[in-house]
């Protein structure tokens, strides 16, 4: 579809991009959950950069702190060097993250992107180990660089390695993968247990708790505290993929929180900046936060402005629960609508948990022609799982209840519609 204004795009850009080929418009602004394109069009936003803004686009208090920051002539760059706003960052996330819920783990600013804290995650294990082998699951998504695209499960993301060996991981089946009433875990379990399983000693396990792009496939607390207590009996590490399912996304600040679970390396990325801001970081307990200086390495580790709004979420958002129970009730608003439509579907079924929901249709053609037919009406929706057969509502956590509703509205206009 070639839009007036998209000539430069199709001339000049190159064809990996993919986004702007569901929705095709060019867009000029926008507000917490609300998009305008360069004719003035809204549209209600249920793609949140993929969980990048969690707390919506252009919070007034970030941008605020960030245009001071920038006026006074702030830190623009400082690499991993002492600054006043790293302090700021880490006195703030250590008073109202870690500290409240136990744990002491040291933050890694890893490269911007999610990818590179998995990479950062997937070395240290190794190296804390001893080991090469790394035990992801089927359907996980972490990354698209080399190390982290060979712990992703996704065969078209595969391909793009271009041919490139993607080893040194094992995939083991997610919990329901293979169906009703077959235990994933206890498959796991036998074959670790076989020393002629060809599976060699695990340096980590890698899990997402609810599979993000994997098609909103949530884990219970009992199937990951067995994932953990694997990797303890095998001296191995457990790693918690949190890039898009945690800054509150699920209802707490961490998607694991509540489960019974300690993790050894937590990566961080999309909403950690608070304000779509590039910022990454890997959460490792002390222990294990055995590298040497610059051992893992980079230009942009740590984004100094990222630390100046990426506070202030933290002291708007996190100072108490109650942020965190808006989140929960706006989960199971979602949970309640979805419920409707889904049952207005032959065989739909609800996927996912918190504000990270979706509706299971069957079939990849369907779920991408309610999301045309939603950007058709109104709304920025995207698909996700194996076969893009899921429709994923991942809208900002500060989107009020009215403009959610109404989102769904169109959602459910949608579904009806492409339904016939």
């Amino acid at each position: 579809m070639n839009i007036a204004g998209t000539d430069i795009f199709e001339r000049r850009e190159s064809e990996v991009r993919s986004y702007c080929r569901g929705f095709p418009a060019v867009f000029t602004s926008a507000q917490n959950a609300t998009l305008r394109d360069e004719t003035e069009r809204e549209y209600i936003d249920f793609l949140a950069g993929c969980s990048v803004l969690n707390y919506g686009h252009n919070d007034p208090d970030m941008k605020a702190a960030l245009i001071e920051h920038i006026s006074a002539d702030g830190i623009a760059h400082g690499l991993d060097m002492y600054t006043s706003t790293k302090a700021d960052f880490l006195r703030t996330f250590e008073r109202l993250i870690l500290r409240p819920r136990g744990m002491d783990h040291k933050v890694m600013m890893t490269g911007p992107t999610g990818t590179n804290a998995v990479e950062a995650a997937i070395k240290l294990a190794r190296k804390v180990t001893g080991r090469k082998n790394v035990i992801a699951f089927t359907n996980g998504f972490h990354g698209m660089t080399l190390g982290a695209l060979a712990a992703t499960g996704n065969a078209g993301k595969r391909k793009g390695a271009g041919g490139v060996s993607l080893g040194d991981v094992t995939h083991m089946p997610f919990e329901g993968s293979l169906g009703e009433g077959v235990d994933t875990l206890q498959i796991a379990e036998t074959m670790l247990a076989n020393p002629s399983s060809g599976i060699d000693a695990p340096a980590a396990f890698i899990v997402e708790t609810v599979q993000g792009e994997g098609g909103l496939n949530a884990a219970s607390a009992e199937w990951l505290r067995g994932v953990e207590r694997l990797a303890r009996a095998h001296d191995a590490l457990l790693i918690i993929d949190d890039i898009q399912a945690g800054c509150g996304r699920t209802g707490r600040y961490f998607s694991f929180e509540e489960m019974g679970i300690t993790a050894d390396l937590i990566t961080q990325a999309k909403s950690f900046s608070g304000f779509g801001l590039p910022f990454a970081a890997l959460l490792i307990r002390p222990e294990h936060d055995i590298w040497k200086p610059a051992e893992h390495n980079g230009t942009f580790r740590g984004n100094t402005h990222a630390f100046v709004t990426g506070r202030v979420a933290l002291e708007k958002f996190w100072a108490d629960d109650s942020f965190a129970a808006e989140v929960r009730g706006k989960g199971e608003q979602l949970n309640r609508r979805l419920a409707a439509i889904a049952a207005q579907i032959p065989g739909a079924a609800l996927k996912g948990r918190g504000m990270m929901q979706g509706i299971d249709v069957g079939s990849g053609e369907l779920a991408g022609a309610i999301c045309a037919a939603s950007f058709e009406r109104g709304l920025i929706i995207e698909t996700s799982g194996a076969h893009d057969e899921v429709v994923k509502v991942l809208a900002p956590l500060t989107i009020p209840a009215e403009q959610l509703d109404a989102g769904l509205d169109i959602l459910e206009s949608a579904a009806a519609a492409t339904r016939g």
